[in-house]
């Protein structure tokens, strides 16, 4: 029996350069897809069938040649049998190439880049939360593709929190965040949070980069998080829905929600460089990270991106965009494809179990300082 490989599913990415095989051993050459009208490429998401009885080599022979080839060292792929559990399974990167080993003991499994969280997935994250008492759910727009960007509305507080994530539709860790984050928010622990503050929530602002099977852009192969400054209709439908809406409500905390490709770890970056900086809101912005690092092992403060200039920030990102605009502090959270090395975990790496977890101790920190911002 040969082997099959398939990608024609909702977020899948995968091309096949060629199959060998005979008896038990076989080799698959892979590609991943650009992203559309993109260079941009790095996730990616398929289903192998016909492995029983085989050894088989997986190599993604263009894995040199992608967005950020620097996060290769180190990774580990993800693969299931169920599409539940997502184990890390030993991955090698030599001479530009991804590879990794699998002995089939059932007929099917899936691999991906990380966990996949679907467009199925969502709608039935939109279908749960919407049902709960105390949630206004509302579709802010549509995108290119003609999908709904969705909404939560959740408390009635005097602050304004805006929590959003996926403009990077590969950084699937970011949804399973939303999930714990919402799921808090809809419970019973979130009530201080709630009479305090007015907390709105965009699960995945890129719905078409998600069911494509892109890692950064849009159906137009459009960077959202460099659309801030000036989203239009045209490039930017997502971002300029969302935008209009925290200009009718103002913004006092933001969270853009992400994953990063290289740094082991979980860690927050600021707005550094806005030209309206101030030490006070600095500071804000700080002591959230050192109070999460204290309320987690999933998270710390050492490792980060570099900090902007003063006067050089990059106002397209929505951070920047943010705190500049509203006054805001604004951070963006970053979660690793790999896993958080500060308290690792030999099975599963980075999950998304993890994930959820992250998303509810950022709110219960959020909780605790909310009278400071």
């Amino acid at each position: 029996m040969t082997l099959h490989i398939n990608a024609a599913f909702d977020g899948g990415n995968i091309r096949v350069v060629a199959i060998e095989g005979e008896g038990d051993d076989w080799r698959c050459d892979l590609e991943i897809v650009r992203d559309h009208q993109s260079e941009f490429f790095q996730w990616f998401s398929f289903r192998a069938a016909g492995l029983r009885g085989k050894r088989v080599t997986f190599r993604i022979v263009n894995a040199g040649e992608s967005a950020y080839s620097f996060g290769w060292p180190g990774y580990r792929a993800r693969a299931s049998t169920d599409l539940d559990a997502w184990r890390m399974i030993d991955t090698d990167y030599a001479a530009g190439v991804l590879s990794f080993d699998w002995t089939g003991q059932g007929d099917v499994a899936w691999f991906a880049y990380f966990a996949p969280y679907t467009m199925e997935m969502h709608a039935r994250l939109v279908a749960r939360i919407a049902a709960r008492a105390g949630v206004t759910h509302r579709e802010l727009g549509t995108t290119l593709d003609g999908q709904a960007i969705d909404y939560f509305r959740i408390g009635d507080g005097a602050k304004q929190v805006w929590l959003y994530a996926r403009q990077h539709p590969g950084e699937s860790m970011t949804e399973f965040w939303m999930e714990g984050a919402l799921d808090w928010l809809t419970s019973p622990a979130a009530a201080p949070l709630l009479g305090a503050a007015t907390v709105h929530v965009v699960p995945n602002m890129n719905p078409d980069g998600t069911r494509r099977g892109h890692l950064r852009t849009n159906a137009a192969g459009v960077n959202l998080n460099r659309e801030w400054h000036a989203p239009t209709a045209e490039r930017s439908p997502e971002v300029l829905c969302v935008l209009r809406e925290m200009d009718a409500t103002g913004v006092t905390f933001a969270m853009d929600v992400h994953g990063d490709e290289a740094i082991a770890a979980n860690f927050i970056a600021g707005f550094e460089g806005i030209p309206s900086w101030d030490d006070a809101r600095g500071a804000r912005f700080i002591e959230f990270g050192e109070r999460l690092a204290a309320h987690t092992p999933d998270f710390q403060t050492e490792l980060g991106y570099q900090k902007a200039a003063p006067g050089r920030a990059n106002l397209s990102m929505s951070t920047n965009q943010l705190a500049e605009r509203f006054g805001a502090v604004a951070a963006t959270l970053e979660m690793p494809f790999k896993d958080h090395d500060a308290n690792p975990d030999p099975q599963f790496g980075w999950s998304p179990e993890r994930s959820r977890a992250l998303g509810v101790a950022c709110l219960e920190v959020l909780t605790e300082m909310l009278p400071t911002l």
